[in-house]
C-alpha cells in the first residue's frame, strides 16, 4: 500500500515537473546556455574505486577469486592456449582494464599498442587509434543484404611464429564504414549483483517505472527465447547468465573455443588446428581442473560494484543538487538507481541493495545511436540501460566509445525516436550550474 502511494506521489511530481518544463520551452534555450557553460569534470582521480571482491565471501570462494579468478582473467593467449585464428585481443584483462582489473577500456588502446607484436602481418583498421577505446566490430548485412550482425575478429594469427604451418587467412574487409557497428568493453563490476536480481524484481520495477513516469516509454526486457528469462548482460542484455556471456566473449574477442562455444568457425580450416573445445573441464582421476570459462564466471560473480566518491550527506552541495536534479529531470525512469538480490546460494550475494542506475531493460535510442544490430528482442536502435556506477572513473561512453565527454554522452540521449529526448529536454533546460551539478553527481559515482 505505502509503495502504491509513493509511486503515485512520485507520477503526480513528475507531471507537475513535466508541465513547468513546457512552459519553459517557449523561452530561448541560448538562455540557459550563455557563459558559464557545464563541463565534464573528467575522470575522477585517486585510486581505483573498484577492481575489489566482495565483502562476505567464504574462505574457498576469496581463494577462487585471488588465485584462478585473477591469475586465469589476466592470463596473455597464444596459439597453443586456443588464440585466433580470428581475435581482437589476447586477454581478457587487456579489455577490461580501467580503472582496474573488470573494467573497460584503459587510456591507451593494446589493440593498436601491441599489434606489432601481437598480430603481426596485420593491418591496424582506420577505426581504431592509439588514444581510442577498444573496439569490436560488426558487420550489419552480409554481401547479399541479409542480417549479419555478428562479431568479425579484427586480427588473425597469419604472420604470427606461433601459427600453424600454412595458416593464411586474411583479415576482413573494413572498407564499408557504413556496414559496420562498433562496440566497446562493458565494465563487470558487479556482475555477480546483477546476475543475483531475480527476473520478478526486474519485471516490478519497469512496471511501477512506467506508472511513476507517464511520459516516459517504459522500454521493455529482453528475454531468452526458450524459457522467457530476462536476458541482462551485453550492450543489448543479450545474454542470460555470466557463463554464456564469458564463453561468448572467449569465442568472439579471442578465438578460444570452449565448452559453451566448442566450434571453430568455417573457413578457418587451415589455421585452426588445435583440438576442439580448446578449453574445457580437466578430467582427471583426482584432479579439480576447472575449465577457463568456469574461472571467468566465478571471477565475474565475487567481482565487487564500483564505490562511489560519497554518499548522502558526506556528498558536497553541488553533488546532493545534481543528485537530487537527476531523478527530478526523469533520469531514474530508466536507469534506477537501486534493485535488490533475491536469495543466493552465494551469501555475499544474498538480498544486498544493488545500487546500479539501471532498469536492465532495452530503450529505443532513436537514429543517433541506433547500430542497425538486432539482437533477441533488441532491435537495432535500442540498447539496454547502461549501469552508471563507476561512471566517474570511466573514460568512453555510449556503446561505441564515441566520446569521452559525459555532457556529450548525455546529448546523445535526444535524436529522432529516442525514449530519452523528452529527459534530455529536461537536462537541456536546467540552468548551466544545475546541468554542472548532475555532470558533478554523476562523475562521483
Amino acid at each position: 500500500m505505502l509503495n502504491s502511494i509513493l509511486v503515485r506521489r512520485k507520477a503526480v511530481l513528475y507531471a507537475i515537473v513535466m508541465l513547468a518544463v513546457s512552459a519553459a520551452a517557449i523561452k530561448s534555450e541560448s538562455a540557459s546556455q550563455g557563459s558559464g557553460m557545464p563541463k565534464d569534470p573528467g575522470v575522477r582521480s585517486g585510486p581505483p574505486a573498484a577492481g575489489q571482491p566482495i565483502a562476505g565471501l567464504s574462505a574457498g570462494e576469496l581463494y577462487y577469486f585471488n588465485n584462478d579468478g585473477q591469475k586465469t582473467f589476466a592470463e596473455v593467449d597464444g596459439v597453443a592456449e586456443g588464440l585466433g585464428p580470428r581475435f581482437n585481443l589476447d586477454s581478457c584483462a587487456g579489455c577490461h582494464a580501467y580503472p582496474a582489473l573488470g573494467g573497460s577500456s584503459p587510456a591507451t588502446n593494446p589493440q593498436v599498442a601491441q599489434a606489432a607484436t601481437m598480430a603481426l602481418g596485420n593491418r591496424v583498421p582506420a577505426f581504431l587509434s592509439l588514444n581510442g577505446p577498444i573496439r569490436e566490430v560488426r558487420f550489419v548485412r552480409n554481401p547479399d543484404g541479409t542480417p549479419d550482425g555478428g562479431v568479425h575478429g579484427i586480427f588473425t594469427i597469419s604472420g604470427r611464429p606461433d601459427a600453424p604451418a600454412g595458416c593464411a587467412i586474411t583479415q576482413p574487409d573494413f572498407s564499408n564504414t557504413a556496414n559496420m557497428a562498433f562496440r566497446i568493453p562493458t565494465p563487470i563490476f558487479g556482475a555477480g549483483l546483477i546476475e543475483s536480481i531475480p527476473d520478478s524484481t526486474i519485471r516490478r520495477n519497469l512496471a511501477a517505472n512506467a506508472t511513476a513516469y507517464p511520459t516516459l516509454n517504459p522500454g521493455h526486457l529482453n528475454t531468452n527465447g526458450n524459457d522467457g528469462t530476462v536476458t541482462r548482460f551485453g550492450w543489448k542484455a543479450q545474454n542470460k547468465s555470466l557463463a554464456i556471456f564469458a564463453a561468448e566473449a572467449y569465442n568472439v574477442e579471442q578465438g578460444v573455443t570452449n565448452e559453451l562455444f566448442p566450434n571453430e568457425r568455417e573457413g578457418d580450416q587451415s589455421c585452426a588446428t588445435n583440438g576442439t573445445p580448446e578449453s574445457d573441464l580437466g578430467f582427471q582421476v583426482g584432479v579439480t581442473n576447472p575449465s577457463d570459462v568456469v574461472v571467468f564466471r566465478a571471477f565475474m560473480r565475487f567481482l565487487d560494484a564500483p564505490a562511489p566518491a560519497c554518499v548522502g550527506n558526506a556528498c558536497s552541495p553541488s553533488i546532493q543538487n545534481g543528485h537530487f536534479l537527476f531523478e527530478r529531470v526523469g533520469c531514474t525512469g530508466c536507469h534506477t538507481e537501486v534493485l535488490h538480490t533475491g536469495v543466493s546460494a552465494t551469501a555475499a550475494l544474498s538480498q544486498k541493495e544493488v545500487h546500479l542506475f539501471s532498469d536492465l531493460a532495452v530503450h529505443n535510442m532513436g537514429t543517433g545511436l541506433a547500430d542497425g544490430i538486432t539482437q533477441g528482442s533488441a532491435g537495432p536502435s535500442e540498447f539496454r540501460t547502461a549501469p552508471l556506477w563507476g561512471l566517474g572513473q570511466r573514460i568512453f561512453f555510449l556503446h561505441d566509445g564515441r566520446t569521452t565527454d559525459l555532457l556529450q554522452a548525455i546529448l546523445a540521449h535526444q535524436s529522432q525516436g529516442s525514449d530519452a529526448s523528452g529527459v534530455t529536454t529536461m537536462f537541456r533546460l536546467q540552468s548551466p550550474s544545475d546541468q554542472q551539478d548532475i555532470l558533478n553527481f554523476l562523475r562521483s559515482l
